[in-house]
């Protein structure tokens, strides 16, 4: 088993925390959909195909956000090297600015998506040899591009 030092624990509950508290949200913003617990929105998407089309385009659409989320966060990451965790976690604050923007300027359901984004550039904050190592977000699986990237 690999033991890390505390601060890393401190950091990586206190990123799980703010996920958490940013799903809460966009839960709420939504009526039972999720920005960062894409298991639930896979299955909202699957259970909204047969029976409600708008509820399983929202997960999808929310689905897709994350991926692209993951996507520019493990190209961040990559870009910052052995800034990695602080780069990346700028990256994340700011597509939450845009969220907290987005909804104060424009309202609606838009928001959610540069919250999506957010969550899944979280998980490159803790990226070891192409492998996220602690994840701060559920997605059933790993769900990353860090493999085909070499990180360090």
């Amino acid at each position: 088993m690999i033991r890390y030092e505390k601060p890393f624990w401190v950091l990586a509950a206190c990123l799980a925390a703010l996920t958490g508290y940013v799903d809460a949200l966009g839960f709420i913003q939504l009526g039972g959909f999720f920005v960062s617990f894409m298991s639930g929105n896979s299955t909202r998407l699957a259970v909204g195909v047969s029976m409600n089309a708008s509820a399983a385009a929202l997960a999808g659409s929310l689905v897709a956000m994350f991926v692209v989320g993951v996507i520019l966060g493990t190209l961040v990451a990559a870009m910052a090297k052995s800034r990695r965790k602080p780069v990346v976690l700028v990256f994340v604050a700011v597509l939450l600015v845009i969220a907290a923007l987005m909804d104060q300027e424009i309202g609606g359901r838009w928001s959610v998506y540069a919250m999506a984004a957010a969550m899944g550039a979280a998980n490159a904050v803790f990226l070891r040899d192409g492998e996220v190592i602690i994840a701060v977000t559920y997605m059933t699986g790993t769900l990353s591009l860090a493999s085909a990237l070499p990180l360090r």
